[in-house]
């Protein structure tokens, strides 16, 4: 499934997913943007990094997805942007009648209205080229629903509907518009949340992850940076131009109870 003279821009993937799926983006022979909100010596680096490991061409170009005219920026500085993909996000957890509107804005911000920004910004590019492909990362949240999450959830059911919408009206170019929705994913954050929560349950590593952490989970095991890197290089691949418009659950069966 090569992805050979193809550029991928990456929001928020300095980290976690993001970064996975830049890496199995440049596995596949796709040049590289990644991006988030900071503008260190690390983050550019973590592009040299790529570009040496898979002898591709990778940049990170710093821009805040919180702020629309940023996300536009992002795809303009890029030049090209052959393979969209929406993966920034943050997350805050509490009773909706106790949710701070300052965290419900930004969470819907850069979980939903940053997509539509770099998609709007994308497309002319696509369409210019004759070939594109847009892949958001939704969650499992975005097909079902847990307390104390509602602006997440919100934000994430709402990525899934404009990624149909996207689809429906570019079904007859050579463009495709699809969601990804993961379940639980070991990312290093995530990671670093293990011992915290062995300490609070009084429980081992292998029963935080099973009882407390994959509850809903029915494999009880995380899925990896790199099984969703390989589902958006599928995605992107021509072995997917006629899937379109639709989610692919990365989530160990959780939608399927």
């Amino acid at each position: 499934m090569s992805l050979a003279d193809k550029t991928a821009v990456i929001t928020g993937s300095n980290s976690g997913i993001g970064l996975g799926i830049a890496h199995e983006m440049a596995k596949a022979g796709a040049n590289v943007v990644l991006n988030s909100f900071s503008d260190r010596d690390e983050d550019h680096a973590l592009a040299e990094s790529i570009a040496k490991e898979y002898g591709v061409e990778a940049r990170y170009i710093q821009a805040d997805m919180s702020k629309g005219d940023q996300c536009r920026a992002l795809i303009e500085k890029a030049g090209v942007c052959d393979i969209l993909m929406n993966n920034a996000g943050i997350q805050h957890v509490a009773p909706i009648n106790e949710f701070p509107v300052d965290k419900w804005d930004a969470i819907i911000a850069i979980n939903m209205s940053s997509a539509f920004h770099t998609t709007a910004a994308a497309l002319p590019m696509m369409r210019k080229a004759g070939w594109g492909r847009v892949i958001n990362i939704a969650s499992a949240h975005g097909l079902t629903a847990s307390p104390f999450k509602s602006a997440y959830i919100a934000a994430k059911h709402g990525v899934v509907g404009m990624t149909k919408s996207v689809a429906l009206e570019t079904a007859q170019e050579p463009i495709t518009a699809n969601a990804i929705c993961p379940g639980y994913v070991l990312t290093p954050l995530v990671e670093a949340q293990i011992p915290d929560t062995m300490r609070e349950y009084d429980m081992s590593r292998e029963d935080v992850i099973k009882y407390v952490m994959l509850k809903r989970q029915p494999s009880k095991e995380f899925a990896t940076v790199e099984q969703l890197g390989g589902t958006a290089v599928f995605l992107a691949s021509d072995a997917a131009a006629q899937i379109t418009g639709t989610t692919i659950s990365v989530d160990g069966g959780w939608t399927a109870l």
